[in-house]
């Protein structure tokens, strides 16, 4: 009786290896990132290290789980399942590391790059919006994009300069510093900022959202899905949505003979009062967009006036 396993569970896995709470992932998409590799593998236990970019073509990685059961569970879950491990379309051939711990050649984060790994410890991801984030790191340079997720070490962002020496700056001033009190939630007493350089020089930012931003593309289009609930429209229980008058404008955008970007909404709504958040997204095949005023009655006024008006000259975008 053959043990090789049958099918593609065979090449994805070898079981004549001991097991090891550190598995090795092959075949993993180019620039892979640390985000991809922890919402892979979290499903199964506590992530405490990774390290990825391994291998001659930097795609392979190792990931380290908080006890050998948990990496068993992982291996155990893909040779048995039909669907194999998948990241951005592409089959991860998961084993077990021959190693029991992933250590790390030179001090992790000191080779300095233009990206910023940032831990924010003492706080949840609810806490710290990235437009705080935005805030206190635009001190120091222009900040080209901003990726935040969360891992066993806690709620983290990765944030991209021009250039390392911007970086450096950025982390010279702010390392083991807090972010200023009146920017954070009432009930957060502190709030450090742990930095060390990344290995990446350029995020891959597929969508606007609040977990996500790349300034340099006005035109990136925004995750609908991640939009701030508070931006979101009353629902009827007909699944209609309620007319009430609220402080959200629903704008459908028609005839888009040009682009129609954040600035250029922010501009015409501004017009009738002070705009707290916009966004923008597609559903089916036309534009919208949110539109948040502080209060109802700007939102009617703004609502009465545009309605059927045109934001360019000739009918344009209306």
């Amino acid at each position: 009786m053959s043990s090789s396993g049958g099918g593609g569970a065979g090449q994805q896995f070898r079981y004549t290896q001991t097991p090891s709470k550190v598995l090795h992932l092959r075949n993993l998409p180019w620039e892979c990132t640390e985000e991809e590799l922890v919402e892979l593998c979290k499903p199964f236990g506590r992530i405490v290290n990774t390290k990825s970019g391994v291998g001659a073509n930097r795609n392979q990685a190792f990931v380290e789980f908080t006890d050998v059961n948990q990496a068993i569970s992982m291996v155990s879950y893909f040779a048995s399942s039909s669907e194999p491990a998948q990241i951005r379309g592409k089959t991860v051939y998961i084993q077990y590391s021959n190693r029991q711990e992933i250590i790390n050649n030179k001090s992790p984060g000191e080779t300095a790059g233009n990206v910023l790994l940032v831990t924010i410890e003492g706080v949840q991801a609810s806490d710290v919006t990235i437009d705080v984030i935005h805030l206190v790191f635009s001190a120091f340079g222009f900040v080209h994009k901003i990726a935040t997720f969360e891992k066993a070490a806690g709620f983290q962002a990765l944030i991209q300069y021009t250039d390392a020496p911007t970086a450096s700056a950025a982390r010279e001033a702010l390392d083991g510093r807090s972010i200023p009190r009146y920017l954070l939630p009432d009930h957060v007493v502190s709030c450090h900022l742990r930095i060390s350089f990344s290995a990446h020089k350029d995020l891959n930012i597929k969508f606007q959202s609040h977990r996500s931003r790349d300034y340099t593309n006005p035109y990136l289009p925004v995750n609908s899905s991640a939009i701030d609930s508070t931006l979101q429209p009353a629902v009827g229980a007909d699944g209609r949505r309620v007319e009430a008058e609220g402080n959200v404008l629903l704008a459908s955008i028609e005839n888009m003979q040009y682009a129609v970007s954040v600035d250029v909404l922010h501009t015409v709504f501004s017009a009738f009062g002070t705009v707290q958040k916009i966004a923008i997204f597609e559903k089916n095949g036309g534009t919208q967009a949110l539109i948040q005023y502080p209060d109802a009655s700007t939102a009617t006024i703004a609502k009465e006036a545009l309605e059927g008006h045109c934001i360019y000259d000739g009918g344009y975008c209306s």
